[in-house]
């Protein structure tokens, strides 16, 4: 390492000390100090241990990069467990809100919990599952090592500060109260930091790739990262009340702050959680079902009609607002018009099985990642029809949404991410294969049938909410108070929380299941060439 880099590198520290120093102040932020200063206590360990010696410019190893994604794998794993089982939780408070428990400043209180296991699930399990994946296949899809050497490993601990500094935040109540983006400004500025370098990795991966093509995962990878990006900076406009202050506030007010807010948020549903795990589809079901994708011309027009469309559909969210009809309008019309594309997707993922769909009866895998196409294809329904004003003004605020929001996160995102995990896991760890298929079956039936549980109940939770919201008596007065509805959601809201129980242990089942293929003895002599693109 350079005398430049060493000192940009203690620079760094110097300024997440200061900021530790100011957030020890306060009990609420101390959690943060503590975290921060281990990061950079670790960091300057890291910084006197290195030498002056250049490093290599050439590639001399021949082989893949693999360890970054091994330790994202487990990570995937591990915060998808913790993600459903605070979900899990938080379900059966609004059942029994005794559990609603009120120590250490109420961090066990819905409120607290309810956005940690929201970014858990999306930005811990979705993110490292989106991270580790990508690192796996630009490398596999260019025939070449990582770009950067170890900045994919200064990545994967990044995302990891981010992540505990988030969720620290959050129980401390240390938030900003956006859907999706409650981080404070402090650990916003660090995952720009992360995700910039996230970004120079995979597209120095492209830039040296050996193979003449970009394989169309690596677009949809590639959209999720600059779109992201873009979407984190913008929304994320604050300004510190002080220098080293640990509360901001925003640049933008009002009206403006909830349409930049719903342009990030259902953005980081379209990119963060549609076109990243559409990269995944594009690579791991070919690759499972071991044919080649139904149609590549149908891939590319799946790509260019879904990131044009997507990043206008953010003002339906905004229905019955102050924001003016024709934005509000513009949002349905586009929410509307993605349906096409989204189910061109589908249907060309659930087609790459012609030939091969006898794999369904015996591999479990397979099952999880159709399951997930099917999925994905009724979530991109649901969601324009929702969408419309006319449905718009029963199912907004209610539990129709949340049936939607989850038959999504859990059916698409989490059984493709499944799906991936038990791909990748054998071939990372050169195993001959999974410890167990039976368990994998087991994962499956236990993870399909809590979705169906939730979902189903959030939906008839939710239309019931709805109509009982806006029944009124001969004299237009509201016939059901709110504490009527809330009875009347009791067995929905049971139900709801038994059907996460069902996918938590899927989740616990396919952990036990990895662990122990990672813990099997070795196939063979590990020969992870990066000469043959697979």
């Amino acid at each position: 390492m350079t005398n430049y880099m060493k000192l940009i590198v203690l620079g760094l520290i110097t300024f997440l000390a200061l900021i530790a120093a100011n957030f020890a102040r306060d009990l609420a932020y101390l959690v943060n100090a503590l975290t921060i200063a281990l990061a950079a206590g670790v960091a300057f360990i890291w910084v006197l241990r290195q030498t002056d010696e250049p490093t290599p410019q050439v590639d001399l190893s021949g082989e893949y990069m693999d360890g970054v994604i091994r330790a994202g794998a487990i990570a995937t794993a591990l915060w998808g467990v913790v993600g459903f089982l605070v979900g899990t939780f938080i379900a059966f408070q609004l059942a029994f809100p005794w559990l609603n428990f009120e120590f250490l400043q109420g961090i066990g209180n819905f409120g607290r919990l309810r956005p940690l296991h929201t970014s858990a699930v999306v930005f811990a399990f979705g993110g490292n599952a989106l991270i580790c994946t990508s690192f796996y296949v630009v490398q596999r899809t260019s025939a070449a090592r990582l770009w950067g050497g170890n900045l994919a490993w200064f990545v994967f601990w990044g995302y990891q500060l981010f992540i505990v500094l988030a969720a620290t935040g959050y129980l401390f109540g240390a938030t900003q109260s956006k859907e999706y983006a409650e981080p404070e400004w402090y650990a916003d500025l660090w995952l720009t930091v992360i995700w910039l370098s996230y970004l120079a990795v995979f597209l120095g991966t492209i830039a040296k790739r050996r193979e003449p093509h970009i394989y169309v995962a690596n677009w949809f990878y590639m959209s999720f990262i600059i779109t992201v990006a873009m979407l984190h900076v913008v929304n994320n406009l604050s300004i510190p009340v002080s220098i080293f202050g640990s509360k901001s506030v925003q640049v933008f007010s009002g009206v403006q702050d909830a349409m930049t807010q719903w342009w990030y948020g259902h953005n980081a549903v379209g990119f963060f959680l549609t076109a990243g795990f559409l990269g995944m589809m594009y690579y791991f079901v070919p690759k499972q079902a071991e044919r080649p994708v139904y149609s590549y011309k149908l891939s590319i027009i799946h790509f260019w009609a879904l990131i044009f469309i997507y990043i206008w559909a953010g003002p339906h969210h905004l229905h019955y607002t102050a924001l003016p009809d024709w934005a509000s309008t513009l949002g349905m019309v586009f929410s509307i018009v993605l349906w096409m594309p989204s189910w061109g997707g589908m249907i060309n993922g659930l087609m790459t099985l012609s030939g091969a769909w006898d794999k369904l009866r015996t591999d479990p895998i397979i099952r999880m990642m159709v399951i997930s196409i099917g999925f994905y294809g009724m979530s991109t329904f649901e969601g324009p029809m929702m969408s419309i004003r006319a449905v718009n003004s029963l199912s907004h605020y209610t539990d129709w949404t949340i049936g939607h929001v989850h038959s999504g996160a859990l059916g698409w995102n989490g059984m493709i991410t499944f799906g991936a995990l038990y791909f990748m896991v054998p071939r990372l760890w050169n195993r001959e294969g999974l410890y167990s298929l039976r368990l994998v079956s087991w994962h499956f039936w236990l993870a399909t049938i809590g979705i169906i549980l939730y979902a189903a109940s959030m939906w008839v939770s939710g239309i019931m909410e709805g109509l009982m919201w806006r029944e009124v008596d001969a004299n237009g007065f509201l016939v059901n108070s709110f504490a009527d509805v809330v009875a009347a959601k009791f067995p929905m809201n049971v139900v709801r929380g038994l059907g996460g129980v069902l996918f938590l242990a899927g989740g616990i089942v396919m952990c036990y299941n990895l662990y122990m293929t990672i813990r099997r003895s070795p196939a063979v002599e590990a020969t992870n060439s990066a000469v043959p693109a697979e």
